[in-house]
């Protein structure tokens, strides 16, 4: 049953990615698409904000120094990077690995939400500001990092971008250790009735943003 039902998801996914590749309306044409990899039947969805240079040339979302560093410390919490799927908003590179535009995550936004829906992944791990706010429009990374949101049906657990974390030391040492809290988040989200797991992981009641927090 496992099986077949994967086995659609891939299909899906393979169908929502021709589609995109054959949407000429589509912002960024002039670079490759770079759809996203992985389980299509994970309880752990990352996504970033879109590929830079080498995930343009391989074809692949993460696979520079951001993205070797995002797979080892998948590693480093004993998962395999075959168990997860990871993919970003926008889904080509926007050029000079410049920010994307407010429109072009509108433009690739219907694409993402397909997406997440197929996957249904029990928690999305948003990293960096553009993705965290594109689910939670008032956090704050710095702030609402290695803590669980609740975002319409999804649960959410925003962490700093790799590559922000590469350029900052503080950053490295949040983001290792609000990534070590992974596993404890997703049993918790699991199984909702187990004891609750203590700040900082879960935010307090008068902490912002406004959005619905799980706990």
């Amino acid at each position: 049953m496992c099986h077949n039902v994967r086995m659609e998801k891939d299909k899906l996914l393979v169908e929502l990615e021709r589609e995109i590749a054959e949407d000429k309306k589509l912002p960024l044409l002039t670079a490759n698409l770079v759809f996203g990899e992985g389980n299509s039947s994970t309880e752990i969805l990352f996504i970033g904000e879109a590929p830079g240079q080498n995930e343009d040339i391989q074809k692949r979302p993460f696979v520079g120094k951001a993205g070797q560093l995002l797979r080892n410390l998948i590693k480093k919490i004993g998962w395999r990077e075959a168990d997860v799927y990871i993919t970003n908003i926008v889904k080509r590179r926007p050029p000079g690995n410049r920010d994307p535009l407010p429109e072009e995550i509108e433009a690739y936004k219907p694409y993402l939400t397909r997406q997440i829906e197929i996957i249904k992944p029990k928690l999305i791990v948003p990293l960096g500001r553009f993705a965290t706010n594109y689910f939670l429009p008032l956090a704050k990374i710095t702030r609402d990092q290695g803590k669980i949101f609740r975002a319409g049906e999804w649960r959410v657990f925003p962490l700093f971008h790799p590559a922000a974390a590469l350029r900052s030391p503080d950053m490295m040492k949040a983001l290792e250790e609000n990534f070590m809290k992974l596993p404890l988040a997703l049993e918790q989200i699991k199984n909702p009735s187990e004891k609750k797991i203590e700040d900082p992981l879960l935010p307090k009641k008068d902490e912002k943003p406004k959005q619905s927090q799980l706990f």
